[in-house]
């Protein structure tokens, strides 16, 4: 659960900062994706854990309101992750979370028919070891594996093994093969644990993929930004979508770009969620960033 708190700028240390307002809404990576998914129209499924609290009953609240059929585990007496997230009028944002470690889900608590009759998985890091038996339940069934990593979890490489589309945050390739190049890292990531594709979440730059063969560019859409929160999990959902319906490579990235930017002008981790026809709009005739230098490829 986010907390959002707008300032016209980022506080300086030890100063005291009146704030216009404070918003209380849902978030989360992969929770975030499966909302854009329901609202895209496709049939989606929520595995995690909550705390029993008022943030744990909203969550629920919102998955029965979207219509996502969701299996929320509730750990007792304990609080559901929350953060707290400072939002400047650039729509930068900063954020400031607490995970008590009693709502990270088990490989035990996991059931198999929830992950193999889908058509396709979207994991997370951070509940790392049912993330990883998930993904092997997934490849055994054929069902293509989606991971949204933006950090390099205890644990990671039981999951990296086991995934098919890994789209991480910017620095994670080059963290796990020590270099900064993602012309080099992306293609090295790929060969060493043999993904189908291999990218990198770049911000307003776009994303940056490698198929192994092949580089694949799209650039960021421009949009007056409120908040850049749910970015990056409204781009995963997009991919996702595209995946399913069977696009071109390219088309995925530039749908997943361009939902990802329409959220950026909406407050919060949903908030600017748009449907497939005002993405497919923006696609038609929307600006675009500055080629990125790292896509110069």
């Amino acid at each position: 659960m986010d907390t959002l708190i707008p300032l016209p700028e980022y506080p300086a240390r030890g100063s005291k900062v009146a704030f216009r307002d404070a918003h209380i809404l849902p978030g989360g990576q992969v929770a975030t994706a499966i909302a854009a998914c329901q609202q895209w129209g496709l049939s989606t499924r929520y595995v995690g854990k909550v705390g029993d609290d008022h943030a744990g009953r909203l969550h629920r609240d919102e998955f029965d309101r979207l219509g996502v059929e969701a299996h929320l585990l509730i750990a007792k007496n304990c609080k559901s992750q929350q953060a707290f997230i400072i939002v400047d009028d650039t729509g930068e944002r900063t954020v400031l979370w607490k995970r008590d470690k009693r709502v990270a889900l088990r490989s035990g608590e996991l059931q198999r028919e929830w992950i193999t009759d889908a058509k396709a998985l979207h994991v997370d890091g951070h509940d790392t070891e049912a993330a990883a038996t998930a993904a092997e339940w997934a490849r055994a069934s054929g069902i293509p594996v989606v991971a949204d990593l933006d950090e390099l979890y205890p644990g990671v490489e039981a999951l990296l093994k086991n995934l098919d589309y890994f789209v991480a945050s910017r620095d994670i390739p080059g963290r796990i093969t020590g270099e900064s190049d993602l012309r080099k890292s992306l293609p090295e990531v790929h060969k060493r644990y043999g993904f189908r594709l291999t990218a990198a979440t770049l911000g307003e730059e776009g994303v940056l993929a490698w198929n192994g063969a092949r580089f694949y560019y799209a650039a960021a859409y421009c949009v007056k930004v409120v908040d850049t929160i749910g970015a990056g999990d409204t781009f995963h959902a997009g991919f996702i979508y595209g995946l399913l319906q069977g696009w071109p490579l390219q088309r995925q990235l530039d749908f997943g770009c361009a939902a990802a930017a329409l959220n950026c002008a909406g407050m919060g981790a949903r908030g600017g969620i748009q449907g497939v026809a005002r993405i497919e709009e923006l696609m038609a005739g929307g600006a675009r960033h500055v080629r990125a230098s790292v896509a110069g490829t």
